[in-house]
């Protein structure tokens, strides 16, 4: 800090003075910024207020419709993969189970590795599909860890492409979706029912109906 002399401020005492961050550029930090603004509709409604019961939760609803309706991509003995309504980028699906519950610790084992095996399988859909450069795959586990609907698990798997990341976000606010949500569940559905039934996996009887309950008892 600069001391005082009879008055008058003096020069800076360098072994006191405290840099202000404001003075200098921001520094990188490593990170790349995968920007969603279109998201912040989301983020600003009320719909996430409160945790949805069982008969409210989209990820409930959404097995009861049509696949096209639901925008459901497959349809597993356990789980099931949805497109995300407010993707982070294109061809952004997620592995859910039918049953309402929070927490991947709540999966019974059959649960745990069908989810596990969606998961994978979807990677290879979307290599076949859009051929990405990577993937992004996350769980939020509970409010705090930032889950959108935290009562109901989900896996979110976000396919990467180098570049994705580009200026419309920041200078325009709008994050660039070159294909609509109906148009890529149709292209990943067919792929993903043939890759599944190659790994193994046993698909839904019929669109619109699971073996299993999609709520909780």
């Amino acid at each position: 800090m600069a001391e005082q002399v009879d008055g008058r401020q003096s020069r800076p005492n360098p072994e006191t003075e405290v840099d202000d961050p404001r003075d200098f550029p921001p520094q990188e930090d490593g990170f790349q910024r995968l920007w969603t603004p279109q998201r912040m509709s989301y983020v600003l409604s009320n719909d996430k207020q409160t945790p949805p019961k069982s008969d409210e939760c989209p990820f409930c609803i959404a097995p009861t419709k049509s696949d096209q309706d639901g925008l459901i991509v497959w349809r597993g003995t356990h789980v099931f993969v949805i497109m995300n309504l407010y993707p982070y980028n294109a061809g952004h699906v997620m592995v859910c189970p039918y049953r309402h519950i929070s927490l991947l610790t709540d999966l019974s084992d059959d649960e745990l590795f069908e989810f596990e095996k969606a998961s994978t399988v979807a990677m290879k859909v979307m290599s076949v599909v859009s051929k990405p450069d990577g993937w992004n795959l996350g769980i939020n586990q509970g409010d705090v860890a930032g889950a959108g609907i935290a009562s109901h698990l989900h896996q979110h798997i976000v396919p990467r492409w180098n570049g994705d990341a580009n200026f419309m976000p920041i200078v325009a606010q709008t994050r660039t979706m070159p294909i609509l949500l109906s148009n890529q569940r149709d292209a990943y559905a067919p792929v993903f029912a043939s890759l599944a039934k190659r790994e193994g996996l046993t698909a839904a009887p019929a669109a619109g109906d699971s073996p299993t309950s999609f709520v909780e008892d």
